[in-house]
Parts: C-alpha cells; structure tokens; sequence
C-alpha cells in the first residue's frame, strides 16, 4: 500500500545513502569447534554456536514527479503514473521492468507533497528494495495562483473605470460563475476584495469542507500619455474632490 507523507510509517525509515542504505541487522548462526584439554589428558569436542551480525542495506528511492492542474488539485483525482524500475534476476542480473502505480490524490493535496510505495523502487544486487517515491508537482494555472490554502486572482482595471464605476465577470476554480460590479466605490491601486470559503479545500483539516479564500486584487492600468488639454481637464476635476 502507498504511504502519502505524514502518515504514519508500519516502521522506522532508515537512513537513506547510495549506493544502498543500512536498514535493518540480522543474526546469523556460525558453527565451530574446538578442542580442550581435560583432566588426564583426554580430549573432548564441543561445538558452539556463535551469532555474528551483519547489516543488510537498502537501494535509493527511486524518485519520480507527478504533475497536477490547480483544478485536479482542487477536486481530487487518480492518477495512473508508469515507470520503469531495475529488479534482480535470481542469477544475479540486472534488467529493467515496467510498473504502473495508481495515486489517488487528495482535495487540497500541495506541491511537494509525497507518496511513497515501499519496497517497489530500484533492485541491487545485496540489498533490499529501495522505495518508489511520488511527489506531487503543481501545474501553472492560466487565472489563479496559489498561496497556501488561498487563491489569488489579479485583475486589471482601466483608470476611468477605477474612478466612474466598473464591473467584471469571472469563473472560480470549481467552474462557477462570479460577478463583481464596482457603482458608488473608487478602485484604488492594490485594492483586494476577499471572497471567503472560495479558495482550495484544506487537506487533512480539523473541520470538515473548510477552504480557504478567494483573493482578488486589482490593479489600476493609468495611460501612458495624456494631451495637454486632458491633463488640465483633470486636474480641474481632481481639485475639487476631497
């Protein structure tokens, strides 16, 4: 079974060196005799039983990305991720074999997150099985940009609409459709309107469903170049505001 990160290991991870990594010591029985001198000179054989240990060491993680889209990331989905992995022959000869692995991503799941399947990583020769380990990258999204549990969406605003009224329609993440209309209030530059409850679910959370927030912040787009009239025109209409 894959263990995702942070859930608890069956057993303490060893340290993990190239080309293979301590994991565990083993007891191995060693048989010899030996010969002692009694009393009147007669000998007598006893075998004793000796444990000498030794230390079975494990291969690398096999490591490998799985790239997810925000929306994946978001819902939840299953991924079928193929790779190729190199396994012992009882001969002692390396070839290769194809694995194919499901992961079952989580709603709200981050970038770095990672799943681990053990024992299924690259095969060396005296060692066991390293680990095949899954992290979880995140595709780059058209709108929204993620922070943490937030999601921050940028929108631009003409300077005319920033000050006479504006309005503007977009999609969330989950598909539906969000309307912000701006009539008696000005836009100013790095105003940000939060949407509570509408940012990614949060993985792994006390409280059942919680999200986190939508955060739109806007920004107001001032023309490069102005007339002479223009100019004195709003100077004459900015003076008279308080």
């Amino acid at each position: 079974m894959p263990r995702a990160q942070g859930e608890k290991a069956p057993s303490p991870a060893a340290p993990r060196t190239a080309p293979c990594t301590p994991a565990r010591e083993f007891k191995k029985p060693v048989l010899y005799s030996s010969t002692d001198i009694g009393d009147g000179g007669g000998g007598r054989r006893r075998a004793f039983a000796e444990f000498s240990s030794y230390v079975v060491r494990k291969a690398p993680p096999l490591e490998r990305k799985v790239e997810c889209t925000l929306e994946e990331l978001c819902s939840g989905c299953k991924k079928e991720v193929k790779y190729t992995r190199d396994v012992v022959a009882k001969n002692g000869l390396v070839s290769k074999k194809e694995e194919t692995k499901t992961i079952r991503v989580k709603p709200g799941w981050k970038k770095g997150m990672k799943v681990t399947f053990e024992g299924m990583g690259d095969e060396r020769p005296g060692c066991l099985p390293g680990d095949a380990v899954f992290t979880i990258s995140e595709k780059k999204h058209k709108v929204f940009k993620r922070k943490g549990n937030d999601l921050v969406l940028k929108a631009e605003v003409p300077l005319v609409s920033a000050l006479t009224g504006w309005s503007f329609s977009f999609r969330l993440i989950g598909g539906e459709k969000m309307s912000f209309a701006f009539r008696d209030e000005v836009i100013s530059p790095g105003y940000e309107k939060v949407v509570a409850g509408e940012g990614m679910p949060v993985a792994g959370g006390e409280t059942k469903g919680a999200r986190g927030d939508l955060r739109v912040k806007f920004d107001v787009v001032f023309p490069k170049n102005l007339t002479g009239e223009q100019r004195a025109g709003l100077a004459s209409i900015l003076r008279a505001c308080p």
